[in-house]
């Protein structure tokens, strides 16, 4: 069973001006992730802006991101859509082009009713590629779909033999720590909140797909290592200088002023799709000010010095 230990990007869509997608801007965004030090990249889901794109956008991304990787770092493709035909669509081209995983919301416009009904949904995308590792995406307070996580398991291993783990994207983390020791840790329970990743590292974390590692990895991984090293005191420290960074920028819409991060850090990703907008310049630059007042840019410049020293 497929264990990831360590941190995956969720990374952003990139745009062009007139709102294509920039399949150009793919190998940088790869180069970057490998170089912070992340174990994988996480496309196509809520930061990629997945619902927003075509299925053939969708699938181009895809293509190039698992090109870009060239099996250097993981590629989950995120396969969630209304329709599960579309799904399953998905689901077999990331298998043909050689993606590591998939991952997949529940429907989210008619939703399933029941656990029974979820594990019965996800199992026909799952089907769709038997040999290749599938994670359901939790994240209930985007999709509306918030269920017994335990039962999912319960259910889910009887139908969906693929199944590598769950995408565990709530504050729940009593019901999380009980997916992890489901079954002595049959499965893979990979965190998806950022701010509280210490929290999840303490009832046993060892992997977690969130959007900030996608600029701020190098600090997130050395409390990771100060927690693996005993140093509590520290790790709590340092972990709230992030937690001080989130509380910036979820000031804005989080999507928009994560990707005005990016742009500050040198990758500028164009803008967002309706119904996402990009922050107007005032917004980027009161960002950019309370970003510095918190300490962070020193930070992660810190932090990088170190890895590329090492």
């Amino acid at each position: 069973m497929m264990k990831i230990e360590g941190l995956i990007a969720a990374t952003f869509a990139s745009f062009h001006e007139d709102g294509s997608v920039n399949l150009q801007a793919i190998p940088a965004i790869v180069e970057k992730m490998i170089g912070d030090g992340l174990a994988g990249v996480f496309i196509c889901g809520t930061n990629g802006e997945g619902p927003n794109l075509t299925i053939e956008e969708r699938m181009a991304v895809a293509e190039a991101y698992v090109k870009a990787a060239n099996k250097r770092i993981l590629v989950f493709v995120h396969v969630g859509h209304p329709a599960i035909a579309e799904s399953v669509k998905l689901v077999k081209h990331a298998a043909e082009i050689g993606a590591d995983a998939v991952s997949s919301v529940a429907a989210f416009y008619f939703k399933p009713s029941s656990v029974q009904n979820l594990v019965d949904c996800i199992a026909a995308i799952a089907g769709a590629a038997p040999g290749l590792p599938f994670y359901y995406y939790h994240i209930p307070h985007l999709t509306g779909v918030a269920m017994d996580m335990i039962e999912f398991l319960r259910l889910g291993e009887q139908l969906i033999p693929n199944l590598a783990g769950i995408k565990y994207t709530a504050t729940t983390l009593h019901e999380y720590q009980a997916c992890l020791n489901y079954k002595n840790g049959k499965y893979d329970i990979l965190y998806g909140l950022d701010e509280m990743l210490l929290g999840a590292l303490v009832v046993g974390a060892k992997g977690a797909i969130g959007s900030t590692y996608t600029f701020a990895a190098p600090v997130y991984l050395q409390v990771m290592e100060l927690f693996r090293a005993g140093k509590q005191e520290e790790a709590r420290k340092l972990h709230y200088n992030l937690v001080e960074m989130v509380r910036c920028f979820v000031k804005y819409p989080p999507i928009p002023a994560q990707r005005a991060i990016m742009k500050m850090e040198g990758l500028d990703l164009g803008p967002s799709r309706l119904p996402l907008f990009n922050l107007t310049e005032q917004e980027s630059a009161a960002l950019k000010s309370s970003l510095d007042q918190a300490g962070f840019f020193e930070l992660l410049a810190g932090r990088q010095e170190y890895l590329h020293k090492g």
